[in-house]
């Protein structure tokens, strides 16, 4: 059973993302505020979920949670300020739209940009320890596979409903034959044989 909180007293968001490795897309954050006495016994990291429990999982985030936020990251940003950047963007941006202020954000991963006024901790494989990260693991997850999904019905060939635009063999073909979207992420290394990629 994965800890309900890291304090005793604070109010505690958690903050995960979904999406940075991919070459297509936006990466997706997501801040969730749960309740101190919240449970479920199948909220865990998001990576160890079925597609249909994280979806399952999702609805009673949605109606449980005391307050969430979802926050995309779009390539062209991505490609400006780069994409470890881009995801504390990301989660600052999430931290902004919360309606309750949080105490202490408990940040998924080794390493964050501080948010002013807020204390922070970094948790490494968060998602598996403690609710509040898992369940933003899972609103990040689950918001952007189903917006992969959506793209993936203008741009079939890429077969983003299945990849959600990791860099899976079949992508890369797919790019190699068909060249790029404005959803891909230029400054990503999208075929093998070159380093960089020159859209000018």
């Amino acid at each position: 059973m994965l800890a309900s909180s890291f304090t005793e007293d604070k109010i505690e968001a958690g903050l995960d993302e979904a999406g940075r490795g991919c070459l297509a897309g936006p990466v997706v954050a997501a801040a969730v505020i749960l309740p101190r006495d919240f449970s479920h016994p199948d909220l865990n990291d998001s990576k160890k979920l079925s597609a249909k429990k994280r979806m399952e999982l999702r609805e009673v985030i949605l109606k449980e949670a005391i307050d969430y936020k979802v926050v995309e990251v779009q390539a062209e940003e991505i490609d400006k300020i780069n994409i470890l950047q881009a995801s504390f963007t990301a989660m600052h941006r999430c931290v902004d739209g919360l309606k309750e202020k949080p105490e202490l954000l408990l940040i998924d991963g080794n390493r964050f940009r501080p948010y002013k006024g807020i204390e922070h901790e970094c948790i490494v494989k968060g998602d598996g320890k403690f609710l509040s990260i898992a369940a933003a693991s899972i609103l990040a997850k689950t918001h952007r596979d189903m917006l992969m999904e959506k793209l993936s019905e203008d741009y079939p060939q890429y077969g983003w409903e299945k990849n959600a635009g990791y860099p899976t063999k079949a992508h890369r073909a797919a790019i190699a034959e068909f060249g790029t979207t404005p959803w891909h992420r230029n400054s990503f290394k999208l075929l093998p044989e070159q380093k960089t990629i020159d859209f000018s």
